[in-house]
C-alpha cells in the first residue's frame, strides 16, 4: 500500500452549545488538518507515472478546506439566536455555520467527506485542536 500525507492549518473560534465546561465559551484553536491518501497501485503511465496522485492536487484540496475555515467563528446551526447571528454579521464578523457540533471528531469526518467528494483516495483525516490533542476519522 502506498500513502501520501499532507497537512494545512487554520485559526478559528468555536464553542460547544449545551456543553457543561470551558468549551461552552467561545475560544480559538490553531486547527491542523492532516490528510492521508493511499492506493495499492501507482499510476503506470503518463505524466503522473509512479505516483498515487500529484502531491499538488492533494495539497490544493487540503489547503482549500483550511482557507475556507480560516479566521471565522464556527457556529453549529441553530446554536445561536437569529438576532445574535444577525448582530455579529452586521458588525462584520465572518461566520461559518456547520450542521454538526464543531468537535475535532466531527471535523475529521466532515473533511474526510469533502476530500472524498473531490475523488481523492482518502484513507484518513486527522484534525488537531492543539499540538497534543487530535481526532482521526477513517472508513
Amino acid at each position: 500500500m502506498y500513502s501520501l500525507k499532507t497537512s494545512a492549518a487554520f485559526d478559528s473560534a468555536h464553542f460547544l452549545a449545551g456543553y457543561k465546561g470551558k468549551c461552552a465559551n467561545i475560544h480559538g484553536h490553531r486547527w491542523v488538518i492532516e490528510a492521508v491518501v493511499s492506493q495499492e497501485e501507482l499510476i503506470d503511465s503518463g505524466e503522473k507515472r509512479g505516483m498515487i496522485l500529484d502531491f499538488s492536487d492533494l495539497k490544493k484540496a487540503v489547503r482549500a478546506i483550511a482557507e475556507s475555515f480560516d479566521h471565522v467563528l464556527i457556529i453549529e446551526a441553530g446554536s445561536l439566536k437569529p438576532t445574535t447571528v444577525a448582530a455579529l454579521e452586521d458588525e462584520g464578523f465572518r461566520l461559518r455555520e456547520v450542521r454538526f457540533r464543531p468537535t475535532a471528531e466531527n471535523f475529521a469526518r466532515y473533511f474526510y467527506a469533502l476530500l472524498k467528494s473531490d475523488h481523492l483516495p482518502v484513507r484518513s483525516v486527522t484534525v488537531y485542536e492543539t499540538p497534543d490533542n487530535c481526532a482521526e476519522y477513517e472508513e
